[in-house]
């Protein structure tokens, strides 16, 4: 995902470097690969269908992270994520301009409760994908994974953002 955008047309987070458009594109793979953003690491689960589904995830926190989020990377582990923090609840909106893989984009309120699921998300796809609702968070799966696992809309989302886990 390469920008989000929050509220009424504020940007939360994911900027471009408009001032140097050149230089960002010609050195972005490899500042991913350098390791310039380290994301800190935690876990969640999602309670659906009376069972709890643990992902390891990525936390993107601050704009320049929320800026990088899961661009350039190749692969995903299966129960592998990124949970980008909004801190209140607001409209968003991602796409994926320089997102590899597939993503499916889980759409959290502020209490854990998933409010909306884009699924399989289009790599490299400028399309503005809303939040349709105002969300906490988002979470940021494998593309088809959602489905998978039998999460939906309505499901618990426990990690400590949300004051539940």
């Amino acid at each position: 995902m390469a920008m989000a955008f929050a509220g009424s047309g504020a940007r939360l987070g994911r900027r471009l470097l408009l001032a140097a458009p050149v230089a960002f594109a010609a050195g972005a793979a490899l500042a991913q690969n350098s390791g310039d953003i380290q994301f800190k690491r935690s876990s969640l689960a999602i309670e659906t269908g009376g069972r709890e589904i643990k992902f390891d995830i990525e936390l993107a926190l601050n704009d320049t992270e929320r800026a990088r989020g899961l661009m350039f990377r190749e692969k995903l582990g299966p129960y592998d994520g990124m949970l980008f923090d909004f801190f209140q609840e607001a409209p968003v909106s991602f796409w994926m301009k320089n997102t590899v893989i597939p993503l499916d984009m889980i759409f959290i309120a502020a209490d854990g409760t998933i409010r909306s699921i884009h699924s399989n998300a289009v790599p490299y796809s400028t399309d503005p994908i809303p939040s349709k609702f105002p969300v906490r968070a988002v979470l940021e799966i494998n593309g088809g994974s959602a489905r998978m696992l039998g999460i939906k809309p309505g499901d618990k989302v426990k990690h400590p953002i949300f004051g539940n886990g």
